[in-house]
């Protein structure tokens, strides 16, 4: 039975709205990442120093390592395999921030990520990565970290179930750095690594994966 001009339209509304659903949510996690990361360090500002405007702690990185999506984990239905290599900006925001074993710095993070996939594609994804970071800093040398955020990615890769070539990604991790030298530190990574295009073309199926990094920062 044909649809009449009304059901068509009702159908295109229904649509409409459930990717708009899918837009919100996605947005949503991006921006709850953002501002647990934000919230949790300002509510240790008491004794911290501001430091915006300050550019002597900046720091660059070069983080390479693997990465691995998950068939069946949430709705992956892909095992997409890449071995990634990402230059990283880092600008403190809070310094000297807690105290005991809390304390730390507030940092924001821009990233260049490029993602050259092995399997089952060879081909790549590059994207930008605006991320939020907190630093462990009571001991002198082991410091762990905490980071979260997301940005947009472009996929060259034809892997069944991406439906869009211009996606989105939210991450969230833990690292850990270590002195290297006078000048230089040495970055430990693990993370959750998420890419959909948030509904808004069909098919969507997501890739979550876990990626294994290092690297080193000066």
């Amino acid at each position: 039975m044909r649809k009449t001009a009304h059901q068509r339209m009702a159908s295109y509304h229904n649509q409409y709205a459930r990717k708009i659903n899918r837009i919100a949510r996605y947005g949503f996690a991006c921006l709850f990442l953002l501002t647990t990361l934000f919230v949790l360090s300002l509510s240790l500002l008491d004794s911290a120093d501001a430091s915006g405007f300050d550019f002597s702690e900046d720091s660059w990185a070069l983080i390479g390592g693997y990465g691995q999506s998950f068939p069946g984990w949430g709705e992956t239905s892909q095992r997409v395999q890449t071995v990634d290599l990402i230059p990283r900006y880092s600008h403190r925001i809070f310094d000297n921030i807690g105290s005991g074993w809390y304390r730390g710095f507030h940092s924001i993070l821009l990233e260049l990520p490029v993602s050259f996939i092995v399997s089952p594609d060879i081909s790549t994804m590059v994207g930008v990565n605006f991320l939020a970071a907190y630093t462990f800093t009571a001991d002198q040398k082991w410091q762990p970290y905490m980071f979260g955020g997301g940005g947009p990615v472009y996929s060259f890769a034809d892997i069944s179930g991406m439906g869009a070539d211009l996606n989105g990604n939210y991450q969230f991790g833990i690292g850990i750095t270590y002195p290297w030298g006078q000048k230089h530190q040495l970055l430990f990574e693990l993370r959750y690594h998420h890419i959909s295009n948030a509904g808004t073309k069909e098919p969507n199926d997501p890739l979550n994966s876990v990626k294994l990094l290092i690297g080193i920062a000066f």
